[in-house]
């Protein structure tokens, strides 16, 4: 053989080598031996779907819990809590990984921001002063975030080692087509703004959810057309019981929004 026939089949083997050694042991796996952690904040705990249990509001039929269901793996916790931030999810949720986790999902980011209260706040103020706090909160998301998320995103991975780590974003909140919106009545002009940060918050999650190297799955175009005071929402408005659900996907929102979204990205 020729010292460039060698060379050359080194090359190759080295490649294909990198390729097994780099590929998560869920992807040689069936989904029925996987071990699945489901980690995160409310849209991840399931707040909005009905049979919410315990301070961290979790439900099954939250979309982990719709996956589980209809996909039975080997075993599935949820350590997803409402409310969780990047800094609370690093140091209370990480403790269900390990090296034998095969499927971690999450959505993080959004409590970071500030995005709930901003929300909340834009149905009490006016267009300006809406525009204002959104601005502030995309101001934490430039300059605070992108560490936070790869901090986070590092973590997952030292935890479960071989995991396959699909990390969701937040849907587009508001439909801006329908001139009234909401018991507060939420202007166009804070719907658009809202809706602005929501696509700027999810660009950043991709970007840096890319760069750890997890799968990255946008569930905007799964929940387009289907915005609070739509025609055929998938997201509660401002609710007054239980108010938690306000701004979080229906059942149908986990169901035919985040479900599709999770299962495509597994392919």
């Amino acid at each position: 053989m020729s010292r460039r026939t060698t060379v050359l089949a080194c090359l190759v083997t080295s490649t294909l080598l990198s390729i097994v050694v780099a590929t998560p042991a869920a992807a040689a796996a069936p989904i029925s031996e996987w071990d699945y952690v489901a980690l995160g904040d409310s849209y991840s705990s399931g707040v909005g779907a009905s049979g919410q249990t315990g301070l961290c509001l979790r439900s099954a039929n939250g979309y982990p819990g719709l996956w589980e269901k209809a996909n039975d793996p080997k075993s599935y916790r949820s350590a997803a809590c409402s409310g969780a931030t990047t800094a609370s999810l690093r140091s209370g949720q990480l403790s269900a990984l390990n090296g034998g986790t095969d499927l971690v999902t999450v959505t993080i980011g959004g409590n970071d921001v500030g995005f709930a209260p901003a929300v909340i706040t834009c149905t009490l103020v006016s267009d300006s002063a809406c525009a204002a706090v959104v601005a502030q909160a995309m101001a934490v998301l430039r300059d605070q975030m992108p560490a936070k998320f790869d901090a986070t995103y590092a973590d997952i991975r030292r935890k479960a080692p071989n995991a396959k780590v699909v990390v969701l974003g937040y849907p587009i909140l508001f439909d801006e087509t329908v001139a009234n919106c909401g018991i507060g009545g939420m202007s166009v002009a804070k719907r658009k703004s809202l809706n602005r940060g929501a696509v700027e918050l999810n660009r950043m999650i991709g970007a840096r959810s890319q760069a750890a190297g997890f799968t990255w799955s946008n569930v905007e175009d799964e929940f387009a057309g289907h915005g609070i005071c739509g025609p055929s929402p998938w997201l509660h408005g401002l609710t007054v019981v239980p108010p938690t659900n306000s701004f979080h996907p229906t059942g149908n929102g986990y169901r035919n929004g985040y479900l599709p979204a999770l299962s495509g990205a597994l392919g």
